[in-house]
């Protein structure tokens, strides 16, 4: 029997929503099994879509679901899946609905068949539709608090793109070359969907894909004029050629020897320069002194829940309370190796007050350190320091200007 164009992509889909509900994989994780039988980079693009709006819109499609059903499907049953992906390509990706019955039902076989056609044909007929802003998952909610209220707004789009520039100074010239906005010196946004690998600046190496919030850990350090600086957990690569095209001498430190690889080819195509490390940081022991040291810690990254909604949905207080382990496992060796009159920047592309705030406020109680506040004027126009000092942003934050990841930052000076 002749397969249904399309179908590949959604059966690719379906994996994917599997992988991150059932089994707790990231999207990136499931990709490589998952896309197997896909054929070219569009039907790639597309099954990556509907599994991305599927986790992004989870809750409020299960309501609709729901409210269609005498009985409740359970979470795990397939039907409920293959709904939630047809309701996401009908109300999210604009997808025709008997292309979305085409492709989705030869998903399911025999009476779930049916009985998947009833629920979706009956919230057609009502014109079922979304609200405006996602609802967050209830232990997400719990979690952020009142923050949630701010952050949800910030994920009803993937995001743009965003670039760093090597030179701050040609940041006018190349946004408007690019057809591009900038919300800081050195940043340009792209709309997303920019075949980046095929822009003619990219071989010119000029620039790098960085996330706004991103950029910031780097910024913080201000220019090097030769110093040595410590990138702790450097891979891919983005702080690291911050930091080096900002006049810093980088040592770049990572233990994955396949992330490493990617942050030589953009240190060759940037033509910026840095000794690059693989080592665990834990056993690592530093051949010289650092003026600076800067950890990106590995977190749940839940800041990122942006262009990664499996993140909302496969993090909980076992991997939080793994990454804070770690965390300050990471801290404790960075803050030794600091000599007198260094700074020291901590960083997460978290949302969890434990991996932030919380981390933020053990190192002032167990640290002989100094804080270093972060000023206005160090940051992007339209964000702010809390009141400690520290950079905390949100994906709602800039939202009319297309949002930014979720981090948090500090910065101490060591006495």
């Amino acid at each position: 029997m002749p397969v249904q164009p399309g179908f590949p992509a959604r059966r690719a889909a379906l994996k994917l929503l599997d992988a991150v509900l059932r089994r707790g994989e990231t999207l990136e994780q499931a990709e490589s099994a998952a896309m197997k039988g896909v054929d070219g980079p569009a039907d790639r693009a597309l099954a990556r879509a509907i599994a991305g709006e599927t986790l992004r819109w989870l809750t409020d499609l299960d309501e609709l679901i729901d409210s269609a059903t005498k009985k409740r499907l359970p979470d795990d049953a397939k039907p409920r899946s293959v709904l939630r992906l047809m309701l996401a390509q009908a109300l999210r990706l604009g997808t025709p609905p008997h292309a979305v019955v085409a492709t989705g039902l030869p998903l399911l076989s025999g009476g779930p068949r049916r009985l998947t056609h009833g629920v979706f044909s009956t919230l057609m007929k009502r014109e079922a539709s979304l609200p405006d802003v996602p609802t967050l998952p209830d232990a997400v909610q719990a979690r952020w608090g009142e923050r949630a209220e701010e952050i949800a707004p910030g994920l009803i789009h993937p995001p743009e793109v965003d670039l760093a520039l090597k030179d701050a100074s040609e940041t006018e010239a190349r946004a408007l070359d690019m057809g591009g906005v900038s919300l800081a010196p050195g940043h340009i946004r792209l709309p997303r969907g920019t075949p980046i690998e095929q822009m003619p600046s990219y071989e010119e190496g000029a620039w790098w894909v960085q996330d706004l919030a991103a950029q910031l850990p780097a910024r913080l350090l201000g220019q090097g004029e030769g110093r040595r600086v410590l990138d702790l957990c450097a891979a891919p690569g983005g702080k690291t050629l911050a930091l080096a095209a900002a006049g810093w001498n980088v040592t770049a430190l990572d233990i994955s020897g396949k992330r490493l690889q990617m942050l030589r080819e953009n240190l060759k195509r940037t033509r910026l320069e840095a000794e690059v490390v693989k080592a665990n940081a834990l056993s690592y022991v530093p051949a010289k002194q650092f003026d600076a040291i800067l950890l990106d810690a590995p977190c749940t990254a839940t800041g990122t829940c942006r262009r990664h909604p499996d993140v909302l949905h496969r993090i909980g207080p076992r991997q939080i309370g793994e990454m804070i382990e770690i965390q300050q496992s990471l801290i404790m060796k960075a803050i030794e190796w600091l000599p007198s009159g260094a700074t020291f920047v901590y960083a997460v592309c978290s949302l969890e007050r434990e991996e932030g705030e919380e981390q933020a406020a053990w190192i002032d109680e167990t640290f002989d350190l100094d804080p270093l506040p972060v000023s206005d004027e160090e940051l992007p126009a339209g964000l702010k320091p809390t009141a400690e000092g520290w950079v905390r942003t949100h994906p709602g934050m800039l939202a009319e200007d297309g949002g930014l990841d979720g981090f948090f930052i500090c910065r101490w000076r060591k006495p």
